[in-house]
């Protein structure tokens, strides 16, 4: 017999979300604390290096911030490349958007903050098992990811000179192992196949010729052009379980 869950129920709503939130943790953490190490090398202080991870909160545009800082780059500049790494985001909140309509505006805008990659794939995971996204699971896998990455981020700093070359060590390729595991669990998805290798012929192909950090935003636009020149045949289905969630007692 199927095990009949409470979603209503808060608590155990935020427990679930904390369960899913220490594989994110313990893949994430060494790349934070190489930002504050890289981030002190180049320049900011201790505090505004915590202050940096508190309030742009996404790892791949902190190192390309920190990166120009130093460049004497025109700051429209900065701006432009921080928002080319981070334009998926606006991707992720239209997606989500659907699963949180039955939230307050208030609660949506205060939860995007934290829609970062593992966030953002944490949640389509669970659309994909036909469970709604409460608030209280929402916040259960967010904030304990945000705060430890703000606090790696501060030993980081203090600390990241201890370790020579974090590079020499493979500390920096645990991320990315996580988040092509996050790729392959959506394997099944309709042109998941297509649309991986799109994504990556293109993003490699405006590397080298547009360069970094462009290549992220472009690989991301050629897979969804893609998708929406080829939509699945079960398209109808994933907006009818879509909206289903909608009506979920929450």
């Amino acid at each position: 017999m199927a095990e009949t869950i409470d979603f209503s129920d808060g608590r155990a709503e935020f427990r679930r979300g904390m369960r899913r939130a220490w594989p994110v943790i313990i893949a994430a953490s060494p790349f934070g604390l190489l930002y504050g190490a890289i981030a002190v090398e180049n320049g900011l202080t201790v505090a505004e290096t915590v202050l940096m991870s508190a309030t742009v909160y996404a790892g791949a545009s902190q190192m390309v911030g920190i990166e120009l800082f130093g460049d004497n780059i025109a700051p429209w500049v900065v701006v432009l490349s921080i928002f080319a790494v981070n334009f998926r985001h606006v991707l992720y909140s239209a997606v989500s958007g659907r699963a949180t309509r039955h939230w307050s505006s208030l609660k949506r805008y205060f939860a995007f903050f934290f829609l970062v990659d593992p966030q953002f794939a944490e949640a389509e995971r669970r659309v994909a098992e036909r469970r709604p996204i409460t608030f209280a699971w929402y916040m259960g896998l967010a904030l304990p990811i945000y705060l430890f990455w703000v606090g790696v981020a501060l030993i980081g700093a203090l600390f990241g000179k201890l370790i020579p070359n974090p590079e020499a060590l493979g500390i920096d390729f645990l991320l990315p192992i996580y988040f092509l595991g996050l790729v392959m669990e959506f394997r099944e998805r309709p042109l998941w196949l297509p649309v991986v290798v799109v994504s990556a012929v293109v993003s490699t192909a405006a590397y080298y010729t547009v360069g970094s950090p462009w290549h992220v935003s472009i690989g991301a636009v050629a897979g969804i052009l893609l998708a929406v020149i080829m939509p699945p045949p079960a398209a109808a289905e994933v907006e009818i379980a879509h909206e289903k969630l909608d009506r979920a007692v929450i």
